[in-house]
């Protein structure tokens, strides 16, 4: 509830990963806890993301992204993320404990004024802290978390509140949560000046033991915002002052102790009032391989349909963009905003040093095309969008 939010809404694999990773595993049996952490918990990761686009032949970094059909092309570098985490849980005595996360991140590239086209050079360093104070009871836990976010022309606050409450087997555990964030814009380029978003957040859900080998969950979300949602940094982008959704996500992990390896299989659907529909799924597969190594290769899915407000490319106009419908109240054309469908697989090994101390390493590559959507065409004239991302961390107890 109290992740980390970044204004600038890089795709689901960038400047989320971090924060992501670095987050206390509030899925699959943590809320079972009846006392705090025996020991404290040194956490450090580390993320080099990178994105790419297809461009056409002879097109320039400042202009003239086209659709991939037309001539020859190539790849262009375009974001590049270099980020730090450091996270420290400590235990206060049998009934609290706290935690305290530093992320840092550097932005450089080019972001696309519109569709993929026209480049525009960016910069940006980012600085986030994220503490939480967590009360034990006999039956389930309270949390109460703080988060800032800063960077040159975005400031984000929020505080956040999350109950546990198991049943008296302790195979049920029941989660709710609230989340309150208050954001202030002011872009460099001065479209607004001192424009604010303010959003919450609800969570419900549920974790079930089934059995030895089994064990499932769902949660529930809602969020509502009222604020500046529009990118100052785009041409014809003005987006509607309020934004609600609403997301169903469900877990299932299966144990199979005769390979002693682990699935682990998620599906997320999010629906908004932009007209926006997406479905995720993710399937993981934790393989411990012996002398305190597992391996565990994963693959996901992600579909969305388009925002009811994007304006969809036209080629034939590049390196121009096209106009938004006569008289249009809000206007987008954002490739965040179009239909598409996205591939992400990845590999994550992590090394069991000794009782204390284990390593990891990750990699994942991201494909997006308008083409891979699950149902329809997807939107058409798009360059297709690439990332990879490469993760390492550090995790120590004392």
């Amino acid at each position: 509830m109290a992740a980390i939010k970044h204004h600038k809404q890089l795709p689901e694999l960038g400047a989320a990963l971090l924060s992501a990773a670095m987050a206390l595993p509030c899925v699959m049996g943590v809320a079972h806890a009846e006392s705090a952490p025996e020991k404290g918990t040194l956490s450090f990761k580390y993320l080099d993301y990178k994105e790419r686009q297809q461009i056409a032949d002879g097109a320039s970094a400042g202009y003239g992204l086209s659709d991939s059909k037309s001539g020859a092309s190539a790849f262009d570098d375009r974001i590049r993320v270099k980020a730090t985490a450091s996270k420290l849980v400590l235990p206060i005595n049998s009934e609290w404990s706290m935690s305290g996360t530093l992320i840092t991140d550097s932005i450089s590239g080019a972001s696309p004024a519109y569709h993929t086209e026209a480049l525009t050079g960016m910069k940006d360093f980012r600085r986030a802290i994220d503490t939480s104070l967590t009360h034990y009871t006999p039956d389930g836990t309270f949390t109460f978390g703080v988060n800032h976010s800063g960077e040159r022309d975005y400031v984000s606050r929020g505080v956040s509140l999350l109950a546990t409450r198991a049943t008296e087997n302790k195979n049920t555990t029941w989660t709710a949560g609230i989340g309150v964030n208050r954001d202030q814009i002011n872009p460099s380029n001065r479209i607004v000046f001192n424009e604010t978003k303010n959003g919450t957040d609800l969570l419900l859900g549920v974790t079930q033991v089934m059995s030895m080998n089994d064990i499932v969950q769902f949660n529930l979300g809602y969020y509502k915002g009222h604020g500046y949602y529009s990118d100052p940094y785009k041409i014809y982008d003005e987006r509607p002052r309020n934004r609600n959704h609403e997301t169903l996500q469900t877990r299932w992990n299966h144990h199979f102790s005769e390979l002693n390896a682990t699935t682990r299989l998620a599906y997320r659907f999010y629906t908004d009032n932009w007209g926006i529909r997406s479905h995720t799924f993710d399937a993981e597969w934790v393989q411990n391989v012996g002398w305190g190594w597992s391996a565990a290769p994963a693959i996901r899915y992600y579909t969305q349909t388009a925002a009811k407000f994007y304006v969809e490319a036209d080629p034939s106009l590049s390196p121009f963009p096209p106009n938004p419908p006569l008289g249009a109240q809000y206007f987008s054309e954002d490739q965040r905003m179009s239909a598409f469908g996205g591939l992400a697989f990845g590999m994550k090994l992590v090394k069991q040093i000794n009782l204390d101390t284990k390593v990891d390493f990750k990699f994942e590559q991201y494909g997006q095309k308008g083409s891979w959507i699950l149902s329809g065409k997807g939107s058409q004239g798009l360059a297709p969008f690439y990332a990879r991302s490469i993760q390492v961390g550090l995790t120590h107890t004392f």
